[in-house]
Formats: C-alpha cells, structure tokens, sequence
C-alpha cells in the first residue's frame, strides 16, 4: 500500500524555500507552482517544491577554459 504524498502548509514551503511565506503564497497566486485547495486552505505537495528547486538550480561552471578567460 502506497502513501499519499505530503502536503505542506504555505509556513512548511517558505520554511524548505527558507524565504518568507509571502513568497510561497505568491508563487500559488501566479500559479508558478502546483497545489491542492483543501477547504479554504492551500497545501503544496512535496514533489512541487523538489521540481520548483530542481527547475531553477544553476549548475556550476566546470569548463576550465571559460573561467579563465572570466579571470583574465
């Protein structure tokens, strides 16, 4: 038997984002991410915040020749 997937309040998202909940409730309000209306409250499930970071982490630059160049 699967378990359903966690649902975190707009607190526990600005608190895995570590940034304020008004960034949370902003990212629902302009439906920049996935979430679940329970009654009058909005819960955001855990895969939601995984893809939103995922989408937006910036690799590093490995390529050697480009960084020096940056330097020079």
């Amino acid at each position: 038997m699967s378990h359903p997937e966690r649902l975190l309040s707009i607190a526990q998202t600005a608190n895995l984002l570590g940034t304020t909940e008004r960034f949370p409730r902003r990212l629902v309000a302009e439906r920049r991410i996935a979430f679940v209306k329970v009654g009058r409250h909005v819960r955001i499930p855990q895969s939601a915040v995984t893809e939103f970071i995922a989408a937006r982490t910036v690799q590093p630059i490995t390529n050697r020749r480009t960084n020096q160049r940056r330097a020079a």
